[in-house]
Protein backbone atom coordinates (compact mmCIF):
# COMPACT_ATOMS: atom_id res chain seq x y z
CA UNK A 1 0.00 0.00 0.00
CA UNK A 2 1.15 3.68 -0.87
CA UNK A 3 2.27 5.83 1.93
CA UNK A 4 0.72 9.53 1.69
CA UNK A 5 2.64 11.77 2.46
CA UNK A 6 2.37 15.52 4.13
CA UNK A 7 4.79 18.57 5.51
CA UNK A 8 2.05 18.85 8.76
CA UNK A 9 -0.81 16.69 9.51
CA UNK A 10 -3.62 17.92 11.76
CA UNK A 11 -6.02 15.90 13.76
CA UNK A 12 -9.39 17.18 14.68
CA UNK A 13 -11.46 19.44 12.50
CA UNK A 14 -12.78 21.12 15.24
CA UNK A 15 -12.12 25.21 16.34
CA UNK A 16 -8.63 24.15 17.20
CA UNK A 17 -8.26 22.24 13.84
CA UNK A 18 -10.14 24.84 11.58
CA UNK A 19 -7.87 27.56 13.51
CA UNK A 20 -4.81 25.68 12.86
CA UNK A 21 -5.53 24.91 8.83
CA UNK A 22 -5.80 29.11 8.76
CA UNK A 23 -2.36 30.21 9.86
CA UNK A 24 -0.66 26.89 8.41
CA UNK A 25 -2.33 27.81 4.83
CA UNK A 26 -1.05 31.77 5.68
CA UNK A 27 2.28 30.65 6.26
CA UNK A 28 2.67 28.40 3.12
CA UNK A 29 3.08 24.79 4.99
CA UNK A 30 1.71 22.18 3.29
CA UNK A 31 -1.07 20.43 5.62
CA UNK A 32 -3.68 18.01 5.76
CA UNK A 33 -6.67 17.97 8.32
CA UNK A 34 -8.31 14.58 9.61
CA UNK A 35 -11.66 14.40 10.76
CA UNK A 36 -13.67 11.42 11.92
CA UNK A 37 -16.88 12.47 11.92
CA UNK A 38 -17.56 16.06 10.32
CA UNK A 39 -16.50 19.69 11.15
CA UNK A 40 -17.35 20.75 14.38
CA UNK A 41 -18.84 17.55 15.16
CA UNK A 42 -18.92 17.63 18.98
CA UNK A 43 -21.22 20.83 18.47
CA UNK A 44 -23.73 18.89 16.36
CA UNK A 45 -24.07 15.34 18.46
CA UNK A 46 -21.73 15.85 21.49
CA UNK A 47 -24.30 18.20 23.48
CA UNK A 48 -28.02 19.02 24.30
CA UNK A 49 -30.50 19.89 22.12
CA UNK A 50 -31.17 23.62 23.49
CA UNK A 51 -27.36 24.68 23.98
CA UNK A 52 -26.11 28.10 22.56
CA UNK A 53 -22.46 29.25 22.96
CA UNK A 54 -21.79 30.58 26.39
CA UNK A 55 -20.16 33.83 25.34
CA UNK A 56 -22.14 36.56 23.35
CA UNK A 57 -21.68 36.62 19.27
CA UNK A 58 -19.55 39.50 19.01
CA UNK A 59 -16.44 37.31 21.50
CA UNK A 60 -17.23 33.87 20.51
CA UNK A 61 -15.86 34.00 16.71
CA UNK A 62 -12.43 34.11 15.08
CA UNK A 63 -11.47 37.31 13.96
CA UNK A 64 -11.91 37.13 10.13
CA UNK A 65 -15.63 36.57 10.11
CA UNK A 66 -19.14 37.52 12.28
CA UNK A 67 -21.89 35.36 12.71
CA UNK A 68 -24.58 36.17 9.73
CA UNK A 69 -27.45 37.92 10.73
CA UNK A 70 -26.94 37.92 14.40
CA UNK A 71 -27.45 40.61 16.90
CA UNK A 72 -23.61 41.16 18.33
CA UNK A 73 -24.93 40.77 21.94
CA UNK A 74 -26.85 37.01 21.21
CA UNK A 75 -25.75 33.64 22.22
CA UNK A 76 -25.46 31.73 19.11
CA UNK A 77 -27.75 28.10 18.81
CA UNK A 78 -25.24 24.89 18.58
CA UNK A 79 -25.89 24.10 15.41
CA UNK A 80 -24.99 27.58 14.05
CA UNK A 81 -22.10 27.64 15.71
CA UNK A 82 -20.89 24.75 14.11
CA UNK A 83 -22.00 25.65 10.62
CA UNK A 84 -19.87 29.34 11.15
CA UNK A 85 -16.85 26.49 11.43
CA UNK A 86 -17.91 25.11 8.16
CA UNK A 87 -18.55 27.91 6.35
CA UNK A 88 -15.10 29.21 7.70
CA UNK A 89 -13.60 26.23 6.54
CA UNK A 90 -14.65 26.81 3.07
CA UNK A 91 -13.32 30.84 4.00
CA UNK A 92 -9.98 29.42 4.25
CA UNK A 93 -9.43 26.72 1.76
CA UNK A 94 -9.12 24.14 4.42
CA UNK A 95 -7.70 20.90 3.25
CA UNK A 96 -10.03 18.77 5.90
CA UNK A 97 -10.92 15.16 5.11
CA UNK A 98 -13.97 14.20 6.89
CA UNK A 99 -15.19 10.62 8.11
CA UNK A 100 -11.32 9.33 8.38
CA UNK A 101 -10.01 8.54 12.33
CA UNK A 102 -6.74 8.44 13.40
CA UNK A 103 -5.52 5.09 14.91
CA UNK A 104 -2.21 5.42 15.98
CA UNK A 105 0.38 8.15 15.82
CA UNK A 106 4.51 6.70 15.86
CA UNK A 107 7.82 8.24 15.17
CA UNK A 108 9.70 7.00 12.48
CA UNK A 109 12.33 5.11 12.82
CA UNK A 110 15.67 6.68 12.25
CA UNK A 111 14.67 9.41 10.39
CA UNK A 112 12.83 12.79 10.41
CA UNK A 113 8.59 12.20 10.75
CA UNK A 114 5.72 10.59 11.86
CA UNK A 115 4.04 7.66 10.60
CA UNK A 116 0.33 8.09 11.32
CA UNK A 117 -2.43 4.68 10.40
CA UNK A 118 -6.16 5.83 9.77
CA UNK A 119 -8.80 4.16 8.79
CA UNK A 120 -8.10 5.07 5.08
CA UNK A 121 -4.34 3.72 5.15
CA UNK A 122 -1.29 5.04 6.39
CA UNK A 123 -0.05 8.70 6.26
CA UNK A 124 3.19 10.08 6.90
CA UNK A 125 3.78 13.91 7.98
CA UNK A 126 7.09 15.93 9.32
CA UNK A 127 4.53 17.43 12.12
CA UNK A 128 1.75 16.31 13.74
CA UNK A 129 -0.87 18.61 15.63
CA UNK A 130 -2.96 17.03 17.76
CA UNK A 131 -6.53 19.27 17.45
CA UNK A 132 -8.89 16.39 19.40
CA UNK A 133 -9.63 18.89 22.63
CA UNK A 134 -10.00 18.11 25.98
CA UNK A 135 -13.72 16.54 25.65
CA UNK A 136 -12.76 12.93 24.88
CA UNK A 137 -13.81 10.75 27.14
CA UNK A 138 -16.79 11.34 29.41
CA UNK A 139 -16.08 10.48 33.32
CA UNK A 140 -19.22 8.86 35.21
CA UNK A 141 -17.28 8.32 38.91
CA UNK A 142 -17.69 4.59 39.54
CA UNK A 143 -20.29 5.97 43.05
CA UNK A 144 -23.65 3.64 41.79
CA UNK A 145 -23.06 0.23 40.42
CA UNK A 146 -24.96 -0.39 37.37
CA UNK A 147 -26.39 -3.30 38.83
CA UNK A 148 -28.79 -0.72 41.05
CA UNK A 149 -31.10 -0.59 37.86
CA UNK A 150 -30.98 3.19 38.23
CA UNK A 151 -30.60 5.26 34.93
CA UNK A 152 -27.38 7.06 34.17
CA UNK A 153 -26.04 9.25 31.42
CA UNK A 154 -23.33 11.70 31.40
CA UNK A 155 -23.99 15.44 29.98
CA UNK A 156 -22.63 14.71 26.97
CA UNK A 157 -25.25 11.91 26.09
CA UNK A 158 -28.20 14.05 27.52
CA UNK A 159 -30.37 15.15 24.67
CA UNK A 160 -33.84 17.11 26.20
CA UNK A 161 -36.15 15.89 29.15
CA UNK A 162 -38.42 13.58 27.49
CA UNK A 163 -34.90 11.57 26.40
CA UNK A 164 -34.98 10.13 30.00
CA UNK A 165 -37.42 8.02 32.08
CA UNK A 166 -40.42 9.30 34.05
CA UNK A 167 -39.28 10.90 37.77
CA UNK A 168 -36.93 13.21 39.18
CA UNK A 169 -33.07 13.79 37.93
CA UNK A 170 -30.22 13.86 40.49
CA UNK A 171 -27.74 16.05 38.40
CA UNK A 172 -24.24 15.68 40.14
CA UNK A 173 -22.06 19.00 38.50
CA UNK A 174 -22.80 22.63 38.75
CA UNK A 175 -20.83 23.96 36.22
CA UNK A 176 -21.77 25.22 33.15
CA UNK A 177 -23.19 22.09 31.64
CA UNK A 178 -25.03 20.90 35.06
CA UNK A 179 -26.31 24.24 35.71
CA UNK A 180 -28.49 24.46 32.23
CA UNK A 181 -29.43 20.95 32.17
CA UNK A 182 -30.85 20.99 35.57
CA UNK A 183 -32.42 24.03 34.90
CA UNK A 184 -33.81 23.05 31.86
CA UNK A 185 -35.24 19.67 33.56
CA UNK A 186 -36.87 21.64 36.01
CA UNK A 187 -38.75 24.36 33.86
CA UNK A 188 -39.94 21.03 31.87
CA UNK A 189 -41.64 20.02 35.22
CA UNK A 190 -39.63 17.60 36.58
CA UNK A 191 -38.17 16.98 40.41
CA UNK A 192 -34.74 18.07 40.00
CA UNK A 193 -31.95 17.34 42.84
CA UNK A 194 -28.40 19.82 42.10
CA UNK A 195 -25.53 18.50 43.57
CA UNK A 196 -23.09 21.33 43.64
CA UNK A 197 -18.96 21.71 44.46
CA UNK A 198 -16.47 24.13 44.52
CA UNK A 199 -17.60 26.57 41.80
CA UNK A 200 -16.68 30.02 40.26
CA UNK A 201 -20.05 31.91 38.96
CA UNK A 202 -19.19 35.17 37.65
CA UNK A 203 -22.07 37.84 36.10
CA UNK A 204 -23.12 37.13 33.07
CA UNK A 205 -23.18 41.19 32.75
CA UNK A 206 -22.54 44.17 34.71
CA UNK A 207 -23.05 47.76 34.44
CA UNK A 208 -24.08 46.93 30.65
CA UNK A 209 -21.19 45.30 29.52
CA UNK A 210 -20.71 41.24 29.46
CA UNK A 211 -18.55 39.08 31.19
CA UNK A 212 -16.59 38.36 28.61
CA UNK A 213 -16.01 42.11 27.70
CA UNK A 214 -14.98 42.51 31.46
CA UNK A 215 -12.25 39.74 31.51
CA UNK A 216 -10.88 41.46 28.41
CA UNK A 217 -10.06 45.12 29.51
CA UNK A 218 -9.18 43.23 33.41
CA UNK A 219 -6.61 41.42 31.31
CA UNK A 220 -7.50 38.17 33.16
CA UNK A 221 -8.08 36.55 29.43
CA UNK A 222 -4.30 36.45 28.97
CA UNK A 223 -3.45 34.93 32.65
CA UNK A 224 -1.07 32.55 31.98
CA UNK A 225 -1.24 30.18 34.42
CA UNK A 226 -4.27 29.24 36.61
CA UNK A 227 -3.94 29.81 40.59
CA UNK A 228 -2.97 26.71 41.76
CA UNK A 229 -5.76 24.60 43.50
CA UNK A 230 -8.16 26.40 40.94
CA UNK A 231 -7.17 24.76 37.61
CA UNK A 232 -10.72 22.33 37.51
CA UNK A 233 -12.81 24.49 39.64
CA UNK A 234 -16.35 24.63 38.00
CA UNK A 235 -17.52 27.59 35.92
CA UNK A 236 -21.34 28.54 36.38
CA UNK A 237 -22.36 30.88 33.54
CA UNK A 238 -24.65 30.57 31.07
CA UNK A 239 -26.03 32.26 27.75
CA UNK A 240 -29.66 30.60 28.33
CA UNK A 241 -32.70 33.04 27.31
CA UNK A 242 -30.49 35.35 26.20
CA UNK A 243 -27.67 35.43 29.01
CA UNK A 244 -28.30 35.30 32.92
CA UNK A 245 -25.99 35.06 35.50
CA UNK A 246 -26.26 32.19 37.44
CA UNK A 247 -27.43 32.40 41.05
CA UNK A 248 -28.05 28.90 43.27
CA UNK A 249 -30.64 30.74 45.44
CA UNK A 250 -32.36 31.41 42.18
CA UNK A 251 -32.23 27.84 40.81
CA UNK A 252 -33.55 26.78 44.54
CA UNK A 253 -36.58 29.53 44.65
CA UNK A 254 -37.98 27.86 41.11
CA UNK A 255 -37.70 24.57 42.21
CA UNK A 256 -34.20 22.90 42.45
CA UNK A 257 -33.16 20.98 45.75
CA UNK A 258 -29.44 22.06 46.38
CA UNK A 259 -27.26 19.68 47.82
CA UNK A 260 -23.57 19.66 48.10
CA UNK A 261 -20.68 17.48 46.54
CA UNK A 262 -21.49 13.67 46.22
CA UNK A 263 -19.77 11.78 48.40
CA UNK A 264 -21.11 8.17 47.52
CA UNK A 265 -23.65 5.96 47.55
CA UNK A 266 -24.77 2.88 49.50
CA UNK A 267 -28.11 0.48 49.67
CA UNK A 268 -30.22 3.14 47.31
CA UNK A 269 -29.22 5.86 49.24
CA UNK A 270 -26.59 8.95 47.94
CA UNK A 271 -24.58 10.82 50.49
CA UNK A 272 -23.77 14.44 50.30
CA UNK A 273 -20.84 16.54 52.09
CA UNK A 274 -21.52 19.19 54.40
CA UNK A 275 -19.84 22.05 52.41
CA UNK A 276 -23.01 23.43 50.38
CA UNK A 277 -22.90 26.71 52.37
CA UNK A 278 -19.29 26.84 52.06
CA UNK A 279 -19.59 26.27 48.39
CA UNK A 280 -22.12 28.67 47.79
CA UNK A 281 -20.51 31.16 50.15
CA UNK A 282 -17.00 30.63 47.79
CA UNK A 283 -19.23 31.38 44.40
CA UNK A 284 -20.52 34.54 46.03
CA UNK A 285 -17.41 36.07 46.92
CA UNK A 286 -15.96 35.07 43.32
CA UNK A 287 -19.09 37.03 41.77
CA UNK A 288 -18.37 39.68 44.52
CA UNK A 289 -14.95 39.94 43.41
CA UNK A 290 -15.64 40.54 39.58
CA UNK A 291 -17.93 43.21 40.55
CA UNK A 292 -15.56 45.06 42.52
CA UNK A 293 -13.19 44.83 39.88
CA UNK A 294 -14.69 46.18 37.39
CA UNK A 295 -16.13 49.08 39.44
CA UNK A 296 -12.25 49.84 40.26
CA UNK A 297 -11.22 50.12 36.47
CA UNK A 298 -14.62 51.44 35.54
CA UNK A 299 -13.66 54.56 37.93
CA UNK A 300 -9.67 54.15 37.21
CA UNK A 301 -10.49 54.95 33.73
CA UNK A 302 -13.50 57.50 33.96
CA UNK A 303 -15.98 54.61 31.86
CA UNK A 304 -18.88 56.67 31.67
CA UNK A 305 -21.13 52.98 32.75
CA UNK A 306 -24.31 53.09 34.54
CA UNK A 307 -23.75 52.39 38.07
CA UNK A 308 -25.36 48.62 39.29
CA UNK A 309 -25.42 48.77 43.22
CA UNK A 310 -28.52 46.00 43.37
CA UNK A 311 -25.99 43.68 41.71
CA UNK A 312 -23.74 43.46 45.12
CA UNK A 313 -26.70 42.65 47.34
CA UNK A 314 -26.88 38.89 47.80
CA UNK A 315 -29.95 37.38 48.87
CA UNK A 316 -30.63 35.09 51.59
CA UNK A 317 -29.84 31.70 52.11
CA UNK A 318 -33.12 29.12 51.00
CA UNK A 319 -33.62 26.70 53.38
CA UNK A 320 -32.21 23.60 51.27
CA UNK A 321 -28.94 25.71 51.95
CA UNK A 322 -29.65 26.58 55.66
CA UNK A 323 -30.26 22.89 56.38
CA UNK A 324 -28.71 20.77 53.56
CA UNK A 325 -29.82 17.23 52.74
CA UNK A 326 -26.88 15.27 53.46
CA UNK A 327 -28.55 11.92 52.17
CA UNK A 328 -31.32 11.35 50.01
CA UNK A 329 -33.11 7.42 49.32
CA UNK A 330 -33.29 7.63 45.50
CA UNK A 331 -36.13 5.70 45.17
CA UNK A 332 -38.26 7.16 47.88
CA UNK A 333 -37.24 10.89 46.40
CA UNK A 334 -38.48 9.21 43.31
CA UNK A 335 -35.29 9.94 40.99
CA UNK A 336 -35.51 7.98 38.06
CA UNK A 337 -32.30 9.44 36.95
CA UNK A 338 -28.95 10.20 37.22
CA UNK A 339 -27.23 12.58 34.96
CA UNK A 340 -23.10 13.36 35.73
CA UNK A 341 -22.28 16.67 34.50
CA UNK A 342 -18.75 15.46 35.89
CA UNK A 343 -16.86 16.76 32.64
CA UNK A 344 -13.78 14.11 30.83
CA UNK A 345 -10.72 12.92 30.26
CA UNK A 346 -8.28 13.12 27.24
CA UNK A 347 -7.53 9.88 25.89
CA UNK A 348 -4.02 9.51 24.09
CA UNK A 349 -3.00 6.08 24.11
CA UNK A 350 -2.91 6.33 20.36
CA UNK A 351 -0.08 8.76 20.59
CA UNK A 352 2.73 7.32 20.94
CA UNK A 353 5.42 9.25 21.33
CA UNK A 354 7.33 10.46 24.04
CA UNK A 355 5.61 13.72 24.71
CA UNK A 356 3.33 12.71 28.02
CA UNK A 357 4.60 12.89 31.69
CA UNK A 358 4.53 10.25 34.35
CA UNK A 359 0.87 11.00 35.00
CA UNK A 360 0.20 11.08 31.27
CA UNK A 361 -0.47 14.83 30.39
CA UNK A 362 1.06 16.59 27.57
CA UNK A 363 4.84 18.02 27.78
CA UNK A 364 4.31 21.13 26.13
CA UNK A 365 5.71 24.91 25.96
CA UNK A 366 2.30 26.35 24.58
CA UNK A 367 1.74 23.93 22.66
CA UNK A 368 5.52 23.40 21.39
CA UNK A 369 5.67 19.54 22.53
CA UNK A 370 8.66 17.58 24.45
CA UNK A 371 8.50 15.36 21.72
CA UNK A 372 10.40 17.68 18.80
CA UNK A 373 7.39 17.95 16.08
CA UNK A 374 4.08 16.80 17.96
CA UNK A 375 1.89 19.80 18.65
CA UNK A 376 -0.79 20.07 20.78
CA UNK A 377 -3.87 23.15 20.60
CA UNK A 378 -7.31 23.51 21.97
CA UNK A 379 -6.01 22.46 25.88
CA UNK A 380 -7.40 24.34 28.40
CA UNK A 381 -4.67 26.86 29.66
CA UNK A 382 -2.28 25.81 26.64
CA UNK A 383 -1.13 29.16 26.77
CA UNK A 384 -3.61 31.36 28.87
CA UNK A 385 -6.59 31.43 30.28
CA UNK A 386 -8.73 32.34 27.03
CA UNK A 387 -7.04 29.04 25.14
CA UNK A 388 -9.88 26.44 25.48
CA UNK A 389 -12.15 29.23 24.09
CA UNK A 390 -12.91 29.78 20.41
CA UNK A 391 -11.17 33.57 20.27
CA UNK A 392 -7.96 31.71 22.48
CA UNK A 393 -7.48 28.87 20.17
CA UNK A 394 -7.12 30.81 17.04
CA UNK A 395 -4.28 32.99 18.49
CA UNK A 396 -2.87 29.53 19.91
CA UNK A 397 -2.85 28.21 16.54
CA UNK A 398 -0.99 31.09 15.35
CA UNK A 399 1.59 30.69 17.49
CA UNK A 400 2.04 27.06 16.93
CA UNK A 401 2.01 27.81 12.99
CA UNK A 402 5.22 30.16 13.42
CA UNK A 403 7.07 27.19 15.43
CA UNK A 404 6.12 24.77 12.95
CA UNK A 405 7.91 27.51 10.17
CA UNK A 406 10.57 28.34 12.78
CA UNK A 407 11.63 24.62 12.40
CA UNK A 408 10.91 24.20 8.86
CA UNK A 409 13.58 27.24 8.10
CA UNK A 410 16.19 25.30 10.47
CA UNK A 411 15.87 22.11 7.98
CA UNK A 412 15.79 23.88 5.02
CA UNK A 413 19.03 25.29 6.05
CA UNK A 414 20.47 21.88 7.03
CA UNK A 415 19.58 20.41 3.30
CA UNK A 416 21.00 23.70 1.83
CA UNK A 417 23.73 22.76 3.57
CA UNK A 418 24.20 19.24 2.99
CA UNK A 419 23.69 19.99 -1.09
CA UNK A 420 26.71 22.38 -0.85
CA UNK A 421 28.82 19.83 0.75
CA UNK A 422 28.90 21.31 4.13
CA UNK A 423 28.82 19.31 7.66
Amino acid sequence: MSVEKIDTLVIGAGQAGIAMSEHLGKAGIPHLVLERGRIAERWRSGRWDSLVANGPAWHDRFPGLEFAGADPDSFIPKEKVADYFADYAEMVGAPVRSGVEVTSVSRNDGRRGFRVETSEGPVEADNVVVATGPFQIPVIPPVVPETEGIAQLHSSAYRNPDQLVDGGVLVVGAGSSGVQIADELNRSGRKVTLSVGPHHRPPRAYRGRDYCWWLGVLGLWDIAAPTPGTEHIAIAVSGARGGETVDFRNLADQGITLAGLTEGYEDGVMRFAGDLARNIAEGDENYLSVLRQADAFAARNGLDLPEEPEAHVIGSDPDCVANPVRELDLKTAGIGTILWATGFRTDYDWLKVDAFDEDGKPRHQRGVSSEPGIYFLGLPWLSRRGSSFIWGVWHDAMHIADQIAIQRSYLDYDAAARSRGGA
